[in-house]
């Protein structure tokens, strides 16, 4: 029976060559190889920018979004409006789905209990109104779309920070 060795150095080698990229250096004419996954500023400021718009394609109080698309015209529904809700729904569970298992239940939890302090801070210095419920829901979209943006960053940012890797797949070959 032959033994079965395992190598943690292969492994990682392995993880490694199977998510790096190549990009050419720019007026060299030479290749180098960069990570295709390492978190960047620019990065969370796309994934911040996807986020919301997603949002606010689907709900936004200045009446211009899917939802009041659909209400504005109920009860007739034709394709586009069927093609824009599937697009919706299919970027919705992309991010929950990053998110959640990003930050796991607890995580967004307390995303959620940070930003919503911070609404109550904005509130309670007066620096907006209690009582305006336009700028409170903007507010409040920005900071769903700003949880949503940091649990599709967050497995990037704790890599950076401990060094540590989120697995959730094994290869095996």
């Amino acid at each position: 029976m032959p033994h079965c060795r395992y190598d943690p150095a292969a492994v990682l080698s392995s993880y490694r060559k199977s998510h790096y990229r190549f990009s050419k250096q720019p007026n060299s004419g030479k290749f180098n190889i960069m990570a295709a996954k390492e978190f960047t500023w620019s990065g969370f400021v796309v994934r911040l920018i996807a986020a919301l718009f997603l949002v606010f394609a689907t709900y936004n109080p200045g009446g211009y979004s899917y939802y009041h698309w659909l209400e504005g015209t109920l009860p007739e529904f034709d394709p586009l409006m069927a093609i824009a809700g599937v697009c919706l729904v299919i970027g919705w569970v992309i991010f929950l789905r990053a998110t959640f298992r990003s930050l796991g239940l607890f995580g967004v939890i307390l995303a959620s209990a940070l930003f919503g302090a911070i609404l109550w801070l904005v509130v309670d210095k007066g620096w907006i109104a209690p009582d305006s419920y336009t700028t409170i829901s903007y507010i409040v979209l920005v900071l769903l779309s700003a949880i949503l943006a940091t649990g599709m960053s967050w497995s990037h940012i704790r890599r950076r920070m401990t060094g540590q890797f989120d697995v959730d797949e094994v290869e095996e070959n």
